[in-house]
């Protein structure tokens, strides 16, 4: 077939042409690899030099020929709107993946759920902040060994000539003294702050970067059974009826009496298993709020008296039953098969 023959045979089949599929089925058939333009084109080594020049020059204008009319047919039908065109618009459309908040964020909005119900108000606190709010108006003296340059991170800026040097906040408890202020040393007071906080640990148990929520209740006659009772009450609504609290004697400078809590094992609930070793499970910190620290915070420990708690939310989230997480450097992948379950 030479030029002209293909360019007649290629107008009779486009008159034929009633729907895009036919349409598409003819663009094939002479523009793909192995339609009649390139077969013509292997024909241009069989020509003289002077005549390849002339031949390849024609063959490209009928290449832009069936190029402009095939659009051009493609735009009639679909002007006609062809059955073969229209679209249905009762066909479900494609199924595309959701997104979904992290599992900390899930966790935090469960917990402060939790204590709303029992009249704790979620406040927010710098995590950017000076040295005074986070240790000196805790109780913790210049020379406290949490206050090393191994166990903080403090920032390369000017030291504030009362506050201190600024540094990235290792823990939620700087929110105690800012709220005794804010309430304007006049108590009842009743917080929960939930925010992130930073110390330079890295292993299967701890982030340098994680989330903290710290609760604080100041009252006349506070007393620690008024502390058991409020961590009993969220360890059963956020573990499940089954689990339970129990606090063992530690050293807080913030709190005294200070406590560690503990989570009986969702595995063998508190007989001991290989999970646990003991059947029990480190939650954080708990105790009744140091008269040094109601002082700072310009309230009268000779009447008013609290508790508080700092717990990690990573960590009490992956004591859940059933997560098993044994690494908590897992939370933060951003491995998909693990953020998917939630």
């Amino acid at each position: 077939m030479n030029i002209d023959s293909v360019r007649t045979l290629f107008g009779k089949n486009l008159q034929s042409c009633t729907t895009v599929r036919q349409l598409e089925e003819l663009e094939i058939a002479y523009l793909g690899r192995n339609g009649k333009i390139n077969e013509l084109l292997k024909n241009i080594k069989n020509l003289q030099a002077n005549e390849k020049k002339q031949f390849g020059s024609e063959l490209n204008k009928l290449k832009t020929e069936i190029t402009s009319a095939l659009q051009d047919k493609r735009q009639e039908l679909f002007a006609k709107n062809d059955e073969s065109v229209s679209v249905d618009v009762t066909i479900p459309g494609d199924k595309y993946p959701k997104g979904s908040l992290h599992t900390t964020t899930y966790a935090i909005e469960e917990i402060s759920k939790i204590f709303e119900k029992i009249g704790f108000i979620r406040v927010y606190y710098p995590e950017v902040d000076w040295e005074y709010y986070a240790f000196d108006a805790l109780n913790m003296p210049a020379g406290h060994p949490a206050r090393d340059d191994f166990e903080t991170f403090f920032l390369d800026t000017p030291a504030h000539p009362r506050l201190g040097r600024m540094l990235l906040t290792p823990h939620a408890t700087n929110a105690q003294n800012r709220e005794m202020r804010r309430l304007k040393s006049t108590p009842p007071v009743r917080m929960i702050n939930i925010g992130k906080t930073y110390r330079p640990n890295w292993d299967t148990s701890h982030t340098p970067m994680f989330h903290q929520f710290d609760g604080l209740c100041i009252d006349k006659n506070i007393n620690i059974t008024q502390l058991k009772g409020t961590l009993d009450y969220f360890v059963k609504t956020f573990f499940g009826p089954k689990r339970s609290a129990r606090i063992r004697p530690y050293d807080f400078r913030f709190t005294e009496p200070s406590f560690e809590v503990d989570v009986s094992c969702g595995i063998c609930l508190g007989k001991g298993c290989r999970m646990c070793k003991s059947g029990w499970l480190e939650l954080g910190g708990a105790g009744m709020i140091h008269p040094n620290v109601l002082k700072e915070g310009g309230i009268d420990p000779t009447i008013y008296s609290g508790f508080a708690w700092g717990w990690g939310v990573e960590r009490v989230f992956s004591m859940k039953e059933g997560l098993m997480v044994d690494d908590l450097r897992t939370v933060y992948g951003g491995d998909i098969r693990f953020l998917e379950q939630f």
